[in-house]
């Protein structure tokens, strides 16, 4: 039940209807017993800055951010955790008593828990080889410092080879631990690497399906795709009949999100089967 004391956050973007991100929040505070509602919120670009502070005034706990917004809100926050720092995009908002909003980006964290969770052991991959990126935008760039974060060298791929030169050039890492390569190149470099993470938006449903041939690949190689619908790509579906492990993105947008249902309602919760299959039956269906 909802009270007059209720805590409240959403989920700015526009559009805003595709996004899992209420049914999610919405069955953890069930789940929790709490006193709280989250909500979408369609904001035009032009009435970004007016709806987060409005939100802000009107008692929200916070927001997540979603396209076309995740960098253009970064400059509303009063401050930035390192991630956010570092990719200059934000994807949760965390209104303080103290009226400061801060920003962070959970998607690098989100991903390397969705791989523990899938019982993937990133510093095995990493022996065998660097993380191979396939994309250069933003969970591309949160994605790549967190792998370097946890000693993993990554090669990066993107189809305009400008973008990738740029996300090196703003990944703080020692010299030799990022390299850019050229896109058609990257099925040839499938046999030294130890981790394949797809950030790019082919394979999505309504998109052109990403090139999956893994006939080079080393029988260690791990492979991830960040896409979550479909649930199993057609990269996920070749690595799986290579017999290499995959890892489908349903887990990285589960577990980015735990940090600000923490902040704004005051309870960790935990992604276990029911939330995973929920969330599984909600890709297979369009969103509302």
């Amino acid at each position: 039940m909802i009270t007059g004391a209720a805590r409240l956050a959403g989920v700015v973007g526009f559009p805003v209807a595709q996004s899992r991100s209420p049914l999610l929040h919405n069955f953890w505070l069930a789940r929790h017993g709490l006193d709280g509602a989250y909500l979408p919120l369609a904001v035009p670009p032009d009435r970004l800055e007016t709806a987060i502070r409005g939100l802000q005034a009107a008692g929200f706990a916070g927001l997540n951010v979603t396209v076309p917004h995740k960098q253009a809100v970064a400059a509303l926050c009063d401050g930035l955790d390192a991630a956010a720092t570092l990719t200059g995009s934000v994807n949760t908002l965390v209104f303080g008593a103290d009226g400061r909003c801060l920003g962070s980006s959970t998607d690098g964290a989100g991903f390397l828990a969705s791989l523990q969770a899938a019982g993937i052991d990133l510093a095995m991959a990493a022996a065998t080889g660097p993380a191979l990126l396939l994309g250069a935008g933003g969970a591309a760039l949160a994605i790549a410092a967190a792998l370097l974060g946890r000693g993993m060298p990554v090669l990066v791929a993107n189809r305009t080879r400008a973008r990738s030169d740029a996300l090196a050039a703003r990944l703080p890492a020692p010299a030799g631990r990022v390299a850019v390569i050229d896109w058609e190149s990257w099925p040839d470099r499938l046999g030294e690497a130890g981790l394949l993470v797809n950030t790019t938006s082919l394979g999505m449903a309504g998109q052109p399906a990403l090139p999956a041939d893994l006939s080079r690949a080393s029988d260690r190689l791990v492979v991830a795709d960040i896409v979550y619908v479909p649930a199993e790509t057609a990269l996920l579906a070749a690595a799986r009949a290579r017999g290499l492990a995959a890892v489908g993105g349903l887990g990285m947008l589960l577990h980015q999100a735990v940090p600000g249902f923490s902040a704004w309602f005051g309870t960790t919760p935990v992604v276990d089967d029911e939330v995973t299959a929920l969330l599984a039956e909600s890709v297979g269906r369009p969103a509302g």
